[in-house]
């Protein structure tokens, strides 16, 4: 189904009746972009910005702006010398209201770029409603090279661009295909609670203290996680809610301290369920944007996105797939690759075409970002007209040499590189220079949209200590073959946990949850919890798995993100009306400040300042 949305609200015609004494403007008969040859030689009424005052030295010239658009109006000092005296000098972003007869451009003086660049008007009266001072910054496409910290302080105004007006259109009509595709199967919208008590979810709450109960905290929900389960305890069966998040964590072009989700959940589902519903949605999504995407979508599993790709949201517009060299060297001489796969490691190279040609700045470039990456370097031979050369040849049998040419088919003027570490290291570091290689090497084409499920995610993360921490949350299900696992070797279970990926970046996640009691609790003591700290945090939610619980899962969509990519933006800043900065302020309202120690007393509150910041 697609969804059509309107540019602009209906106008509302004028009729004697229209303006009234306690009106301060005539309200308009037609939004700007919305004049048509059926209104040639009727009189309309507009109200707008003006956007550009051309004074050519007697005619003027004023492109005026609403939310559907630009019209041109002309003033004629000979023909309304009063209408030519009011918009003389007048300020670019004055709120004006114009009035009269439509008429034809002439033919040499038509502006195709409008669809209404045909037409004009010369008004017979013009009414200023609100001035503008000297905008800081011009309202044009060249505003994306301003300051970001200068554009967010004066949002309101970066806001009226034309560019910013179509983000916020997509987002807006993104929204309206989620709710038509999930109402459409039978979903209920249901809004769950923003004052929650703090969980552990990967990443620090905001807290807000409680005033009528004094030394305790509400948190801001980093998700709707729990309650949409305890939505399905209840017997809702299928949930969604477009919800306001919150997470206290360092920020990227792609993270706000708050952001908007699109959150859903099923019950008596199993995982193809969930994706093929969500992959109903977004179809019906990216038909907003004109992208038409094939269902079923391509899946994968987890291992084979990092063996192939090195991440677990491959970008697949491109090929570059690794190449595993770790049985050459099971018995190399070269020990540097030995020891790594004696130590269960691995060897894996990218075959680069063209590589050969990088100087030797640009190889040594490449070491120094090896090591900001984690890896201690990277190994590399070039394939020149004269045989291949590296430093490395010399710890390698003319056989490894001649093993490593074939499996990565390297030809001349290729070059290879390698990284030997365990297999996560490896991958990780490789993945990296694979997206580098694929902008450098402009392999990545812009125009496919390569949108696939990876599926099978490690139930748990393991640090060196051999504690587990959960992968995507403590609710997530295992895999039923990987049950056993739990009790022997629980690092090596996999989950029912699932993210779709689109173009390289992760758009959502989700999984199937675990439903029964013991199970969950268990989970929970993997995870180091105490019986104890298990109720403390969790034991509403484990009482309720009580009282007969549904199979169920679910997803989470960054709806901030998804828009943002439809709309071409580096950043999700650029479709969030009001974002903050990167370190979490806002220059507009000036946002986060300090409460008065009326306000500190009223909560049983006292500041803790560090050190540093008391001093100054």
């Amino acid at each position: 189904m697609q969804t059509t949305v309107a540019s602009t609200p209906q106008a509302t015609p004028m009729t004697q009746d229209t303006q009234t004494k306690e009106d301060f403007f005539t309200q308009r008969s037609h939004f700007c972009g919305d004049v048509t040859a059926d209104q040639v030689s009727q009189t309309v009424t507009l109200n707008g910005w003006v956007a550009v005052n051309r004074d050519l030295g007697g005619l003027i010239f004023i492109e005026m702006r609403d939310r559907s658009g630009f019209f041109q109006i002309v003033a004629d000092p000979e023909k309304n010398p009063q209408v030519h005296g009011i918009l003389s000098g007048l300020k670019a972003e004055t709120v004006i209201t114009a009035t009269g007869p439509v008429t034809r451009r002439p033919e040499d003086t038509y502006n195709p770029n409008l669809p209404t660049g045909e037409f004009e008007i010369y008004p017979t009266s013009v009414e200023v409603i609100s001035r503008s001072k000297t905008l800081p910054f011009q309202l044009d496409d060249e505003a994306d090279l301003v300051d970001e910290g200068l554009r967010l302080k004066h949002r309101y105004l970066d806001l009226r661009r034309p560019k910013m007006h179509q983000n916020f259109l997509l987002r807006h009509q993104v929204a309206q295909a989620i709710r038509n595709s999930l109402n459409s199967q039978g979903f209920l919208e249901i809004e769950t609670p923003i004052l929650l008590k703090a969980t552990p979810e990967g990443a620090r709450d905001y807290l807000v203290p409680s005033r009528v109960h004094p030394g305790q905290t509400f948190a801001l929900p980093q998700s709707p996680q729990i309650f949409k389960q305890l939505l399905m305890v209840s017997g809702m069966e299928r949930y969604y809610q477009i919800a306001r998040c919150f997470r206290d964590e360092d920020l990227r072009a792609d993270r706000q301290p708050e952001f908007t989700q699109v959150d859903l959940e099923m019950s008596f589902v199993n995982q193809e369920d969930v994706l093929s519903t969500v992959e109903d949605l977004l179809c019906q999504v990216f038909s907003v944007s004109g992208i038409t995407l094939e269902k079923p979508f391509r899946r994968m599993s987890w291992q084979e996105a990092m063996e192939k790709y090195g991440s677990d949201k491959p970008d697949l517009r491109f090929g570059m797939e690794f190449i595993d060299l770790t049985d050459i060297f099971t018995t190399s001489e070269f020990s540097a690759f030995r020891q790594q796969v004696e130590k269960g490691g691995v060897v894996k190279a990218l075959m680069v075409k063209g590589a050969a040609s990088y100087s030797r700045k640009e190889l040594d470039d490449l070491q120094v970002m090896a090591k900001r990456f984690g890896a201690k370097g990277l190994a590399y031979i070039v394939y020149n007209e004269d045989g291949p050369k590296s430093p490395i040849l010399k710890f390698m049998s003319e056989a490894e040499q001649q093993a490593i040419q074939q499996r990565t088919g390297a030809e001349t003027g290729d070059a290879v590189f390698f990284a030997a570490d365990s297999f996560n290291a490896a991958c990780a570091v490789l993945g990296r220079f694979r997206l580098l290689f694929g902008e450098k090497h402009n392999l990545i084409d812009k125009n496919r949209h390569e949108i696939l499920w990876v599926t099978d995610f490690p139930m748990f993360e393991v640090d060196d200590a051999g504690n587990l921490s959960p992968n995507h949350h403590p609710f997530t299900s295992p895999r039923p073959q990987d049950l056993e696992l739990l009790d022997t070797d629980p690092g090596k279970a996999c989950s029912l946990g699932y993210d779709v990926v689109y173009n390289g970046a992760e758009i959502g996640g989700g999984s199937v949850r675990i439903h029964q009691r013991d199970l969950q609790a268990k989970i929970f003591k993997l995870l180091g919890l105490t019986d104890e700290e298990a109720h403390e945090k969790f034991g509403f939610l484990l009482e309720a798995f009580e009282y007969g619980v549904p199979p169920h899962g679910g997803l989470a969509l960054g709806l901030d993100r998804i828009v943002a990519m439809l709309a071409g933006e580096d950043s999700i800043r650029e479709v969030i009306a009001f974002p903050k900065t990167n370190n979490a302020a806002c220059p507009l309202t000036s946002a986060p400040s300090a409460p008065s120690e009326e306000q500190l007393k009223e909560l049983h509150m006292a500041w803790v300042l560090p050190e540093e910041e008391a001093e100054a």
